[in-house]
């Protein structure tokens, strides 16, 4: 997809012999060489999740790098809506941005300039673990009532429930969540024609649907008991909440708010949650808009993002054994690293595939 967005911008001979359309590309190019001449600021622009001050120092640790490698000032657009964050990149109003893979492609569907920069691997160092995990949780209290016994778990009892999702616009707050009820429920004669959007509207298949707008606005819904079920991200409350019995990322598992967790969870110290599933959900990516910074400078951005030096800032990526809260913990070899959009697929499957 890059070498070949690549030669179409380098490309003056195929401009040249374009018949039609050809005013349109050279206008394309023509952009794209004054964004790469700029000494604009970069407008950076953060989901609802990373927005909070308890992440200020980790944003702006990612603005100093980006300072360094352009040598542009950094703008950081902290939003509190997913829709406003994607139409800010979308519409040529910010350059890059911290997404979910369902956001990159819904930004990737209405402005094709859109491309991935670089997305946090995993433990390995590469992509091929850059994993994080989409949870169906509920109070512990109500445990029992998922459990099919021998510490396994189950959604057949969700129907009729009420239930916090995080966006619409979000992967493992949303898509990943429907697609496992839709897979689920489909193949049963009642449910046989449910519909992502029945999910999504009180009164179909959840007696009340609500969305927290951020991963930490679901969690705190089904805390409060306003949702029976909720769906939210491990990673987007690690910085919150603590393993208290069972295994990381496993059904059965109980976590519990932190002593001093920042809001919203900073009257909630000691309140538990019980895990009911965990899916892997691929890494969510940095992306770039190519016609607003143009190719060289998206370039420059990918390389560093990508290097050692990195990998190995500690404000970026947080030591595991570390008291500091970050964007990214590191616990074994854990960096940057660029990956093309076909690696999106999967995500791409779920919205095909329902």
């Amino acid at each position: 997809m890059k070498k070949l967005f690549n030669v179409f911008l380098g490309s003056a001979f195929v401009l040249a012999l374009a018949a039609c359309g050809g005013e349109e590309e050279a206008q394309t190019e023509e952009g794209s060489e004054t964004a790469a001449n700029s000494d604009e600021p970069l407008n950076v622009v953060w989901y609802p999740n990373e927005s909070g001050n308890e992440l200020a120092d980790a944003r702006e640790e990612i603005g100093a790098i980006l300072e360094e490698a352009t040598g542009r000032e950094v703008e950081h657009e902290l939003t509190t809506d997913y829709a406003i964050a994607i139409e800010s990149i979308v519409n040529d109003n910010a350059d890059l941005a911290f997404t979910g893979a369902e956001g990159y492609i819904q930004a990737k569907e209405r402005n094709d300039n859109i491309e991935p920069l670089v997305v946090p691997s995993g433990p390995s160092g590469t992509e091929e673990d850059a994993l994080y995990y989409s949870w169906f949780a509920t109070k512990v209290d109500n445990m029992e009532q998922y459990e099919t016994g021998e510490g396994e778990y189950s959604i057949d009892e969700f129907p009729g429930k009420n239930f916090s999702f995080v966006s619409t616009s979000s992967t493992s707050g949303f898509r990943v969540p429907t697609s496992t009820i839709l897979n689920k429920f489909t193949e049963t004669e009642e449910y046989a024609d449910l519909t992502e959007e029945d999910l999504a509207e009180s009164g179909r298949f959840f007696e009340q649907v609500m969305f927290g707008n951020t991963h930490q606005g679901s969690a705190v819904n089904l805390i409060n008991d306003r949702a029976d079920v909720a769906a939210f991200c491990d990673t987007c409350v690690e910085n919150y909440v603590e393993l208290a019995e069972g295994e990381e990322n496993t059904p059965g598992a109980i976590y519990e708010v932190s002593e001093g967790a920042a809001d919203p969870f900073s009257n909630l110290a000691g309140e538990q949650f019980g895990i009911i599933s965990a899916t892997p959900v691929l890494n969510a990516p940095f992306i770039g808009n190519v016609s607003t910074l143009g190719e060289e400078t998206f370039n420059e951005i990918q390389e560093l993002l990508a290097s050692d030096e990195v990998a190995n800032n500690e404000k970026i990526f947080v030591p595991e054994d570390s008291e500091e809260g970050g964007l990214f913990t590191k616990s074994a070899d854990e960096r940057f690293v660029i990956v093309e959009d076909e690696w999106f697929n999967p995500i791409r499957e779920l919205n095909s595939g329902n």
